[in-house]
């Protein structure tokens, strides 16, 4: 096995720690100043109208929250191995958010959080974020297709009869996941995941969906009143549901973390469309709840990957 020398591997582990954050503040830059449909003077005009200090504490704390209970969400998960301070969950959280900025849906936040534990506790950790993302897309999928059939049923985007067969369809792939559960494929099985599920206490799990409900009505109420502070003037049940619609749907889509907000935002432009909403204030939201929930995020994420250290270079410090 070649040996590489200890300063190199320090200088290599600089290189790539500046790499990751520099490709993050590039892509948000490239992302944010060369997208031409967003008009910042239509922006600015809205802005001065309606601004207050108070309307933008408010926005900021809901990303706050937001964020927040991901991180308790993790912290709740993460004993299952060992207990970890909010401290430390907080740094976990975010250093595996930057890490996993330009992997195709947030892959390589697994393995980000995995560098700050002990490597045969490597299986666990990843499994335990699967877990942390997992109830927040099956709540995303329940939310959102309560939003579909609403706004369907106000809109008739799809007749009754597709409404149904989609349906069945879905009632279909259950039936049919729980009848070969039992079958095996290099070594993993839905049974076996079934069984892990339930090593985890019961506690946790409840815990885990309280937290994740609590994220997600965070996340879509503040997509909801920024929708009203660019005076989009329509019913609550109406904008929470498209909003729904829209996550849910965006979320289906295979994306990478740096172009979360063109995906998200060119599927809020169909759905905001039809009901009369203007595309630039649909782009700029889109670009706002990026910026807010994923942008500064990542900016504090960049300080806890710049002074990483794995867990076998803490024990020796």
């Amino acid at each position: 096995m070649i040996s590489i020398p200890h300063k190199t591997k320090q200088f290599l582990v600089l290189l790539i720690k500046l790499l990751i954050v520099g490709g993050a503040f590039y892509f948000i830059y490239n992302q944010l100043a060369n997208n031409d449909k967003l008009d910042w003077q239509k922006f600015i005009v809205i802005f001065q109208k309606n601004q207050s200090i108070g309307g933008i504490a408010f926005i900021l704390v809901l990303s706050v929250l937001n964020r927040f209970f991901e991180i308790l969400k993790w912290q709740n998960l993460v004993q299952f191995i060992h207990k970890i301070a909010l401290g430390e969950a907080t740094k976990q959280v975010l250093g595996a958010l930057t890490a996993g900025l330009f992997t195709p849906n947030g892959v390589g936040e697994y393995a980000g959080k995995a560098l700050f534990f002990d490597k045969s506790n490597t299986k666990k950790v990843i499994f335990l974020n699967l877990i942390c993302n997992g109830i927040q897309m099956v709540l995303t999928v329940i939310f959102g297709i309560f939003g579909l059939l609403y706004f369907n049923a106000q809109h008739n985007v799809i007749t009754p009869k597709t409404v149904t067969i989609l349906f069945g369809a879905l009632v279909l792939l259950f039936i049919v996941l729980f009848s070969i559960k039992k079958i095996t494929i290099k070594g993993f099985s839905i049974e076996k995941l079934i069984h892990k599920i339930n090593e985890i206490p019961k506690s946790i799990h409840q815990r885990n969906i309280f937290l994740g409900v609590c994220r997600y009505l965070v996340f879509s109420h503040q997509y909801y009143f920024l929708f009203l502070a660019f005076d989009v003037d329509l019913p609550y049940f109406t904008l929470i549901a498209t909003i729904s619609a829209v996550y849910f749907l965006a979320s289906s889509l295979p994306t990478f973390q740096f172009l979360d907000f063109a995906v998200k935002g060119s599927v809020a432009v169909y759905f905001f469309g039809i009901l009369g909403v203007n595309e630039w204030i649909v782009i700029f939201i889109s670009t706002l709840m990026w910026f807010l929930n994923v942008v500064l995020p990542v900016i504090i994420g960049s300080y806890y990957v710049l002074n990483f250290k794995s867990s076998s270079k803490a024990r020796e410090t």
